[in-house]
C-alpha cells in the first residue's frame, strides 16, 4: 500500500502551513495506490470476473496465470491474489530494486531500473517461458505499471543487454520525451511492441495498467508490450538522428534499426493483426485520477483549487518559468483563482543533461521554479514524481518558495550554477528543500502542486 510522505522536518520552518501541504499529495498518492486501484477494477462475484465491461466465468477457464511488470507489479499483485486465490496457477512480476512486497502464489523478482540489468533480462526470459505455456483455455491478467520498460527487457536475438543499456542511457541525457524513447525500445526488444501478446495468443489476455504516460497511450506505456504498435523501424531511426545520436549508439544496435528499415527483420505487430483479438486493457489508474484527488484534500483544507492540466510536458526548466508565472498571476491578480489558492499540473518533463551535477527533473523543476520566484512571499511549489524517486536520487523531488535563493546564498551556494551544472540535489538538500518520501510503489507519472497563501505581492 502506498506510504505516507515523509518531508524533511525543517521545511516546515518557518512556515508552519508546509505541513498541510503534505496532506495534499498524501491524498493524490492513496487515490493511485496500485492495490485499491486493482480491486477497484478487478472483481469477482462466485465463478464470474468483473474486469472493466467485461465478465468471465471461471468455470469455463482452465488455468489462470499472474505476469507483471513495473514499480507497482508488488501490490497489484498482491490485489489479484486476493481476488483470485487458489485459482491463479502460477504468476511472476518483476519490480524495481527495493520494491519487493510479499504475495503468497505470485513470485517477485526485482531488477534496475531506469537502465536494465541482467536481473532484468533473467526475469524477462522466465516471464516469457510461463507466458508460452499459456493456451486458448487459459487466462492470463497481465499487471503493466510505469519503469516496466527497464524491469522487462530481451533484447532482440542480435543485440545485448549492453547495446541496450547504452542506448537507453544515452536516449534519458538526451531530452528525448518517452514516446521517442519507446519507439527505439520497442524496436530492439524482443518482448515491447505487442510481442508479448503475441506469445500470449491465444490465451484470453487481460491487461491492468497503471499509467505514467501523459494521455494513457497504450502503446507507449512500459513500450507496450500488449499492444498494437503504430511506430516503425524508421521512426526509431529519426528519433536517433532528431537527438543526434546515430553515430553514438552502439553499432549493433544502428545495424539492427537499419535492418529493420530495410525490410530485413520483421516489423512489430500493427493494429490489424488479429492477435489482439483476446486482449483486453484497462486503465486502472493515472495521473488524472491523482491530481483530482489532491484538489477535493486541498478544498476541504480551505484552498481554492483546480487542476489546470495533467497534459504538462517540455524542458524542466522552462516548464518551470510558465508555472512560477502562473502563481504570481495568482498572487498579484488573483487570476484563475484567489488565495488561498492550490493550483495543480500533472505531466512529465523532460531534461537535456549538459552538466555533470545530481538532480532529477522534478528537482531541476523546482531549482528553475525557486530562481524565478525569489522575493516572491507567500508562494511554494512543489514538484515530486509520484513514485517516490526523481533521477538517480533517494528524493522524490523538491519544495520551494520564494525564500529559497536567499537561503542558498546565505549558504554561498549559486542557484544559477547549479541549474546551469543540472546540480538541483546539493543545492536543495543544503537548504532543506527536497521531498522524500521512499519508495512509494505506484508511478503516474509527476505532479506539481503551487500553493499561493494570502498576502501581499511584491512590487517588481
Amino acid at each position: 500500500m502506498t506510504q505516507e510522505i515523509i518531508v524533511d522536518p525543517s521545511v516546515f520552518v518557518p512556515n508552519p502551513q508546509r505541513q498541510r501541504y503534505a496532506q495534499v499529495i498524501t491524498a493524490a498518492l492513496a487515490a493511485v495506490d496500485p492495490y485499491t486501484c486493482v480491486r477497484h477494477h478487478l472483481q469477482r462475484v462466485g465463478d464470474h470476473i468483473r474486469c472493466g465491461g467485461r465478465i468471465i466465468n471461471l468455470g469455463q477457464v482452465r488455468r489462470i496465470y499472474v505476469l507483471g511488470f513495473g514499480k507497482a507489479a508488488g501490490p497489484m499483485a498482491q490485489a489479484v491474489e486476493d481476488v483470485l486465490g487458489e485459482r491463479i496457477t502460477e504468476g511472476l512480476v518483476i519490480v524495481k530494486e527495493g520494491h519487493h512486497v510479499p504475495t503468497r502464489r505470485v513470485r517477485v523478482r526485482e531488477a534496475a531500473h531506469p537502465v536494465p540489468d541482467e536481473r532484468s533480462v533473467d526475469a524477462a526470459r522466465e516471464l516469457l517461458r510461463l507466458a508460452r505455456q499459456a493456451g486458448p483455455e487459459d487466462m492470463v491478467v497481465v499487471l503493466i505499471s510505469g519503469g516496466g520498460s527497464a524491469l522487462f527487457t530481451l533484447p532482440a536475438e542480435d543485440l545485448t543487454l549492453t547495446d541496450l543499456q547504452q542506448t537507453t542511457d544515452l536516449l534519458l541525457k538526451s531530452g528525448a520525451t518517452i514516446h521517442e524513447i519507446n519507439t527505439v525500445r520497442k524496436h530492439c526488444s524482443a518482448v515491447k511492441g505487442g510481442w508479448l501478446a503475441h506469445h500470449l495468443a491465444p490465451a484470453t489476455t487481460i491487461g491492468l495498467i497503471l499509467s505514467d504516460v501523459v494521455g494513457n497511450p497504450l502503446d507507449v506505456i512500459a513500450s507496450g508490450p500488449l499492444s498494437p504498435d503504430p511506430t516503425t523501424y524508421a521512426d526509431a531511426w529519426q528519433v536517433l538522428e532528431k537527438y543526434e545520436l546515430v553515430e553514438r549508439i552502439p553499432p549493433a544496435v544502428r545495424d539492427h534499426l537499419q535492418a529493420g528499415r530495410q525490410g530485413r527483420r520483421p516489423e512489430t505487430p500493427k493494429p490489424d493483426d488479429p492477435l489482439f483479438e483476446q486482449v483486453h486493457l484497462i486503465i486502472v489508474g493515472d495521473n488524472a485520477r491523482a491530481a483530482e484527488a489532491a484538489a477535493r484534500e486541498a478544498l476541504a483544507l480551505g484552498y481554492n483549487a483546480e487542476v489546470l492540466t495533467t497534459f504538462l510536458e517540455g524542458e524542466a526548466r522552462e516548464v518551470a518559468r510558465v508555472v512560477a508565472a502562473l502563481a504570481k498571476e495568482v498572487s498579484r491578480h488573483h487570476r484563475p483563482l484567489p488565495p488561498p489558492a492550490c493550483l495543480i499540473l500533472g505531466g512529465e518533463t523532460t531534461v537535456t543533461v549538459r552538466g555533470s551535477g545530481k538532480g532529477g527533473r522534478n528537482q531541476e523543476l523546482a531549482l528553475a521554479a525557486a530562481i524565478a520566484l525569489a522575493g516572491w512571499p507567500h508562494i511554494t511549489l512543489i514538484a515530486l514524481g509520484t513514485d517516490g524517486t526523481d533521477g538517480p536520487t533517494d528524493a522524490a523531488g523538491g519544495m520551494v518558495d520564494g525564500q529559497t535563493v536567499a537561503r542558498a546564498h546565505a549558504l554561498g551556494l549559486d542557484p544559477l550554477v547549479h541549474l546551469r551544472e543540472n546540480n538541483a540535489y546539493p543545492l536543495l538538500h543544503a537548504v532543506h528543500d527536497l521531498v522524500k518520501t521512499g519508495p512509494t510503489r505506484t508511478n503516474v507519472n509527476d505532479l506539481i502542486f503551487l500553493f499561493v497563501e494570502e498576502g501581499t505581492s511584491p512590487h517588481v
